[in-house]
């Protein structure tokens, strides 16, 4: 019962701080008259609040994940990786950063659920652009791996505590978890990854660096055709 209200309680923290975030870029727009920075902080404002509704529209999904919703198929994960790329361009010019795709695959589609592997990449960049200094690049990699195809995002955030990264690595992260020092989105957006995950019977994981993490997924190369 402590660690459910311990997980309920990252998570309302985590789902505050974009609710905070809203209100004073709200705020700004009605201190200032200049209508490019009006209008600066208006796009700020829409995209901060699309990602906050994002993670409560993954935290439903979680709940009926066991109603078998979710079909699995076969799908193009440099299109999904494109599509989120795209999503995420916004956040990452605000602060003058950068995300970068390097294709090393040549099997193209794999086992998934186009959703849910969405969400599961969105919050590895999304954890990138958040830890990542600015003026930097973060580097979305997509590579195979014998029968699967693998795809890792590289932050330069504080590096991954070990512990958690012992339990993301052996499937064990069942509740959103604090670490203390990534605070933001790590803990909740770490959590929804690692249930879609497991629901795709996808592999996730980390690699600690000196200067940040590497974040990845794999999964299990189709040889069907993709219709999608």
């Amino acid at each position: 019962m402590a660690s459910e209200v311990n997980g309920i309680l990252v998570a309302a923290h985590e789902l505050k701080a974009p609710l905070s975030l809203m209100r004073q870029l709200a705020l700004n727009m009605q201190c200032t008259e200049d209508t490019n920075t009006q209008d600066r902080l208006c796009d700020q404002l829409v995209n901060v609040s699309e990602r906050a509704l994002l993670q409560v529209n993954d935290l439903t999904k979680i709940a009926r994940l066991e109603d078998g919703l979710f079909a699995m198929e076969p799908v193009s994960v440099r299109g999904i990786c494109e599509t989120v790329a795209r999503d995420v361009g916004s956040l990452f010019g605000f602060d003058r950063k950068a995300l970068a795709i390097e294709y090393k695959n040549r099997q193209r589609l794999v086992v998934a659920n186009s959703e849910l592997l969405y969400s599961v990449i969105y919050n590895f960049c999304t954890n990138a652009m958040h830890y990542s200094a600015n003026n930097t690049t973060s580097l979305m990699t997509v590579s195979d791996e014998n029968e699967h195809i693998r795809v890792n995002v590289r932050d330069y955030g504080p590096t991954l505590p070990i512990s958690i990264w012992r339990d993301l690595n052996r499937g064990n992260l069942k509740q959103p978890t604090h670490i203390s020092m990534r605070p933001g989105s790590s803990g909740l957006g770490l959590y929804i990854a690692s249930q879609f995950a497991g629901y795709m019977h996808a592999t996730l994981g980390a690699v600690r660096h000196r200067d940040g993490t590497s974040f990845f997924v794999e999964l299990p190369v189709s040889g069907q055709a993709c219709l999608f």
